[in-house]
């Protein structure tokens, strides 16, 4: 617990104005592309979101958080996410086209990344060592938020990776202290479970044909993976914990 919480300290210490460089950038573009979604501001936005995973894949795990012993695994997770964003700026998968269904939740969900500095705070943390905007979970809750609102057609498997990402979270919370992580892991049900509601609504007709049932396999092969990967790295860093502490 002390490696994590040092970590964060070092990642906050040294980047905070580049994390402040990014929150406004990020505030700005939202509040645009929600009042008017041009296909510029889309563009901006999907280019936005592969500089944000690419970050937290290399400044925050490759780099800040090498001490941990599961951060390789982790960079490589959202640097996967960022290769999903660099592909759908190819071929335009997820259109962002505003459907006004959740719009009101969707953007509670935009901006909860900025009430996590403020959690930290009320619990009597200090800067460095809190957490911030640009961080995982932080960036996980805007995502969700935004393809909540545009989720006229999303990509499944980035949902089901930030699905993936929000149970973690509910393991942070009780082996890392990290009270803010019920943010993500709580907000995120709402909105996870409305987006495999319309994605099973859309897509029940064709539950039957070939393509559909390999979709399925797909998807619980990666969802196997993803689990099994997180278990390991748990347990590795708690047996690395537990080896420090005695």
């Amino acid at each position: 617990m002390n490696i994590f919480w040092e970590t964060i300290a070092q990642y906050n210490a040294a980047t905070w104005i580049y994390q402040l460089i990014i929150t406004l950038a990020g505030i700005l573009l939202t509040y645009s592309l929600f009042r008017r979604p041009t296909p510029k501001k889309k563009v901006a936005m999907k280019l936005f979101l592969v500089f944000l995973n690419a970050w937290v894949a290399i400044v925050y795990y490759h780099i800040y958080c090498q001490p941990r012993s599961y951060s390789n695994a982790l960079a490589a997770f959202w640097g996967i996410m960022c290769l999903f964003w660099v592909y759908d700026l190819k071929v335009n998968y997820t259109p962002f086209q505003l459907t006004r269904k959740h719009t009101k939740l969707a953007m509670l969900l935009c901006f909860l990344p900025l009430a996590y500095p403020l959690f930290s705070l009320a619990r009597g943390m200090s800067f460095p060592m809190m957490t911030s905007p640009v961080m995982p979970c932080s960036v996980a809750v805007f995502t969700i938020g935004l393809l909540l609102a545009f989720s006229k057609r999303v990509n499944i498997f980035l949902i089901l990776f930030l699905c993936h990402w929000a149970l973690i979270g509910f393991t942070k919370t009780y082996f890392f202290h990290i009270p803010e992580d019920f943010l993500l892991a709580s907000s995120a049900v709402p909105a996870l479970y409305l987006f495999f509601k319309e994605y099973i609504a859309s897509n029940l007709h064709t539950s039957t044909h070939l393509r559909a049932r390999l979709l399925n396999l797909a998807i619980l092969i990666v969802c196997g993976a993803i689990g099994v990967l997180f278990m390991i790295s748990m347990v590795c860093e708690l047996a690395q914990d537990k080896g420090l502490s005695k």
